[in-house]
């Protein structure tokens, strides 16, 4: 059983926004301070990618670590109310990411994926350096 009401769920729900996020935030900070430029969200692609890389085609994806279920993070799981809402639910977000995935590289795009949890603390780092790997390989 859910632990608030609907309307203060409904509204909870409504706040969750998938543009703009932190995680995205800092990943074009990051991104912006080596020195790269991008373009971001373009319609005309699958899933409508965070940040394209148009010349070399590439893509840079930021997921949510708990709405994409990346493996092995804390937080990602699936809640223990309403399980048969959130299993389907998650499990159509991971297919469909997988689908875009594999549209964009058929079209010849490259593409990495950055995970919520990797854009602080002590990942940050790492991360930074993934990016840089990523965007000066040719």
């Amino acid at each position: 059983m859910d632990t608030i009401d609907s309307a203060r769920r409904s509204e909870n729900m409504r706040r969750i926004v998938s543009q703009g996020t932190a995680p995205e935030l800092a990943v074009r900070r990051l991104i912006h301070a080596m020195g790269y430029r991008f373009r971001l969200h373009r319609k005309d692609l699958p899933g409508k990618p965070d940040l394209v890389f148009a010349g070399p085609r590439k893509i840079v994806e930021v997921r949510g670590c708990f709405w994409h279920g990346h493996p092995g993070c804390i937080d990602s799981h699936i809640p223990k109310t309403r399980r048969s809402y959130w299993e389907p639910k998650l499990a159509r977000n991971k297919e469909r990411d997988r689908r875009n995935a594999r549209l964009l590289r058929a079209a010849g795009w490259r593409l990495l994926v950055v995970w919520a949890c990797q854009t602080d603390g002590r990942k940050k780092e790492r991360t930074v350096e993934r990016l840089r790997r990523f965007l000066e390989k040719p």
